[in-house]
Formats: structure tokens, sequence, C-alpha cells
């Protein structure tokens, strides 16, 4: 991080990445936490829409967010998606309390009686010590990222092949072989909005879930070489930017997709496809208007995603700026002697 000449900085309680930066246990203990805090709003809110939900009016004209998206999975909705049964939101979101406690006291445990630096930790857990500017060991934990990704991807191509996810073609729960075409894969990368086929749906992920594998295992027996070893810059600013460009682009990716296709997000349970506006900045609009003069599920998700997504983008603009050496500091100096400057 830049200290702008200070070789003694100091930072506020409320800089966490400050004080995680260069300390690879506290860096751990910080995203444990944060996988906590995580999992208990994932929990508490299906517990509050749960509450909330009444199956004579359409889920996607309650203003919903987690619900919609477990009956996608097919997880105790009835023909037309109409929750019938409750015991399964009840176990998962029980489960993420629990999950949430857990990764909470995890965070505690690495905070206060875990090493701050993994260099100092014993057996497999120092070979997670890390420093930004080492490419070869940044690119070992982030094949075990990969791996753990593609684990989870598999496991959902898995529950839709065994026990089925809504399709609101049929209005129904059923089970989907995925299409693995690598073919129909890449056609789709300029036309996603138009996917239509739930088997299209599950190939993609299929695909996506043997990239990320044989991703992973690259990373984790390679070192980044060639261009990539040169355009890179590694640095904690530059490393935290990549991450952010990722997640604004998958952002707007998912704003686009929840807003114009209904195969992925039926209209039972996210309401009808939106329309496009533009005022002051885009922005997603219904197309029909709800009883209540409310929003649907659909208008909040992508709304939502979409101006999280500018915002992220915002903050990889800023971090790879600092990354490369920008000084910001320098802007408001420019703009403070403004009233005394001269041209010569």
């Amino acid at each position: 991080m830049q200290s702008y000449g200070n070789p003694s900085v100091s930072y506020d309680w409320w800089a966490g990445n400050a004080g995680v930066a260069k300390r690879s246990g506290s860096f751990i203990a910080a995203h444990a936490a944060h996988a906590g805090l995580i999992m208990f709003w994932a929990g508490a809110f299906t517990l509050f829409e749960l509450a909330r939900y009444n199956s004579s009016i359409p889920m996607g004209e309650q203003g919903l967010i987690v619900l919609p998206h477990l009956a996608g999975l097919g997880l105790g909705v009835s023909d037309g998606g109409v929750i019938t049964n409750t015991e399964p939101y009840i176990a998962i979101a029980a489960f993420h309390l629990v999950s949430s406690a857990v990764l909470g006291a995890a965070g505690i445990w690495h905070t206060l009686r875990a090493p701050k630096d993994l260099s100092e930790a014993e057996g497999r857990a120092k070979n997670f010590d890390f420093q930004w500017n080492d490419p070869k060991k940044l690119t070992f934990i982030l094949g075990h990222h990969l791996i753990f990704l593609g684990l989870g991807v598999i496991a959902f191509v898995e529950w839709a092949k065994h026990h089925g996810i809504y399709d609101t073609a049929i209005g129904a729960v059923r089970t989907v072989e995925p299409n693995i075409d690598f073919g129909m894969v890449w056609g789709y990368q300029t036309s996603f909005l138009n996917i239509s086929s739930l088997e299209d749906v599950m190939g993609g992920h299929a695909v996506l879930a043997f990239i990320l594998t044989i991703g992973g295992v690259w990373h984790i027996i390679s070192s980044p070489f060639g261009p990539f070893k040169k355009v890179l810059i590694y640095n904690g600013e530059s490393i935290l930017s990549y991450s952010l460009a990722g997640v604004a682009l998958m952002g707007f990716v998912t704003s686009i997709w929840c807003a114009q296709n209904t195969t992925i997000y039926p209209t039972e349970l996210y309401g009808e496809a939106l329309k496009l506006n533009f005022a002051f900045s885009p922005y997603f609009s219904d197309t029909v208007a709800l009883s209540d003069s409310s929003y649907s599920s659909r208008a909040w998700l992508a709304n939502t995603h979409f101006y999280l997504a500018f915002f992220f983008l915002q903050g990889h603009l800023w971090h790879a700026l600092r990354g490369m050496g920008f000084n910001f500091k320098s802007v408001s100096k420019a703009f403070e002697s403004m009233d005394t400057a001269k041209i010569s």
C-alpha cells in the first residue's frame, strides 16, 4: 500500500486492508470473519423473507431476493413456482447461521491464537504464506481457489442432474442432463442473453467446472511466464484491482442477464423482463405495474448488481492507479495551487 513517502504509517481501525496487507495470518482471519458475515446474512435473510412470503401472490411481485434463488434450485416448490414446503428453507437458513458462527469463531481464533504471519506457522499452513511481490506463491494460492470453485460448479451440475431445478418452460421441477459441447459454449459468448435451454446452461457449467479445475491444477504447479509476468504488476494494490475488475465484470453480466433472460431467471420467481432506461444514469424498470407500486425481484437484483458493479469498477481504477504508483494527493495539491500557478 502507498505510504506517500512516510516510513512510519499508522492506520485507523476501519482501514481493514491496511491491517492485513503484510500479515498473511491476519489475512486468513479476515477472510474467515468476512465469510461468517456473508453466511449470517444469507441465513437471517432467508428466514426474514420466509416470514414475509405470501403463496397467494406471485413470488416475483414480492420483492424477494433469496427465496427465488432457492426455489430455482427446485427446493420445496410445486407447479408454477409456488413454495409448498418450507422445511428445506428453514434447514438451509439454519445451516448458514451455524456456519456463520463456526466461521466467526475461526476468524477470532486466527486473530488471537494463530500466527499473525504464516511464515511462523507449522505444517502445511506454512505453504500458504505469501508476499504480494511473489508471483509464484500468489498463483499457487489462486490455483487452490479455482479448484474449490470448480468443485462448487460440479456440485451444482450434479444437483441439476439428479435432483432437478425449476424449468419455466413446463412450470415444474425436472432433472437436467447437461449438454457438454465446447462449440455450443463458445457460440454463446456473444449471445448469452438468448439461452433458452437448461441443458445448454448446465452444459456450460460442466465446461466451466472443467476449465476451473484444470486451471487450478495448472496454477498450482506452474508460475507466471512470458507476457503475463511482464505485463501484470505484483503488489497488494494491483492484485486487489484485478479482483475488483473481475467482480465488476460479473456484476454487469449478471445485471443484464437477470434483466432480460427468463430461462435462468423465470418470470414466476423473479417477475417479468425489464426495460433499460436512461436518466442521470442507466437503470432497469419493471414492464408491468405491480399492485402495491413496489418493485419486482428482478428489478431489485438487476439494478443492485448494476450499481454495485459500477462502484467495483471505480474501485478497480482507483487501486490500479495506486498500484502503478500514481499519487492521488498530487491531485488535491494541484487544485490548491491553481490560484497561484503561473504559466511560463
